[in-house]
């Protein structure tokens, strides 16, 4: 049972995403692409720890939401280019 379970809700995420890009008319490339620019943007001010870092897309509703969790590595390790 367990793997009827964690196949419906790999089916169920895949499905949301379908959903989620279809709304937002953005292609799988597109969206990786505006990540890659977000990073580095991002990165000229502050250092990131691009391991760690989660973008994707969420849908709420109707409501789609850009989700970005991009950790900060501590100020005094942050090198200072302006």
């Amino acid at each position: 049972m367990k793997t009827n379970s964690k196949s419906a809700d790999e089916a169920k995420e895949r499905l949301k995403l379908v959903l989620i890009q279809d709304r937002t008319n953005l292609t799988p490339g597109q969206l990786e692409a505006m990540k890659n620019e977000l990073l580095e943007v991002i990165s000229r001010y502050v250092e990131i720890d691009p391991k760690a870092v989660s973008i994707f897309m969420d849908q709420e509703g109707r409501e789609q939401r850009l989700v970005a969790d991009i950790p900060l590595k501590p100020a005094a390790s942050r090198r200072r280019t302006r």
